[in-house]
């Protein structure tokens, strides 16, 4: 393939990820229609973590966090969105995900630097990382007040999820939250 065809081919299998809707939130009663996609959740937490690095956490590489928030999803393109209630276990979705991740990333030149940044993310051993994991659970914790407030949809679950150790997240969260 050519430099223009595997582009191509790298944006059908990334927009594949715009019609894969959020499985939590179908689980909770979300009706399809109404659900957040997989990559509507990619950009909010990505603008989140590009905004909240900017503003709060200076110390981080804001281009790495950017990079991160971008690509922390694309697992989901093949493997799908797997919840704990799908019966997968960790090192097994970790394979799936891995996977797609590569077949995602085989039409780049760049694969292997994209595929170090979205493993860097999966260790979750880094000052980056650690802040994208925390990011992309604050944005799951404010869509749930969300839907609670649309549809009237239980987010405790979802809450407790998104609480971290760190105090500028945790207050946003709960100011999103009037029941806090």
């Amino acid at each position: 393939m050519n430099d223009a065809q595997n582009m191509v081919e790298f944006h059908r299998a990334i927009g594949k990820l715009k019609k894969l809707p959020r499985s939590g939130w179908l689980l909770k009663g979300i009706e399809k229609a109404d659900c957040e996609s997989v990559a509507d959740h990619s950009f909010s937490t990505a603008m989140l973590a590009w905004v909240l690095a900017r503003e709060y956490f200076p110390e981080l590489d804001e281009s790495k966090v950017l990079k991160m928030a971008l690509i922390h999803e694309l697992g989901e393109i093949e493997a799908g969105d797997i919840t704990p209630y799908d019966g997968v276990s960790p090192q097994e979705k970790h394979v799936r995900e891995k996977r797609s991740v590569e077949k995602a990333l085989s039409y780049l030149e760049q694969k292997d630097d994209l595929f170090e940044l979205w493993m860097e993310f999966e260790k979750c051993e880094t000052p980056e990382a650690i802040f994208v994991r925390r990011i992309d659970k604050l944005e799951m914790g404010l869509q749930a007040l969300i839907y609670h407030l649309e549809h009237g949809m239980d987010p405790s679950d979802f809450l407790d999820s998104a609480r971290s150790d760190d105090d500028v997240l945790n207050r946003i969260l709960n100011t999103a939250n009037p029941e806090a």
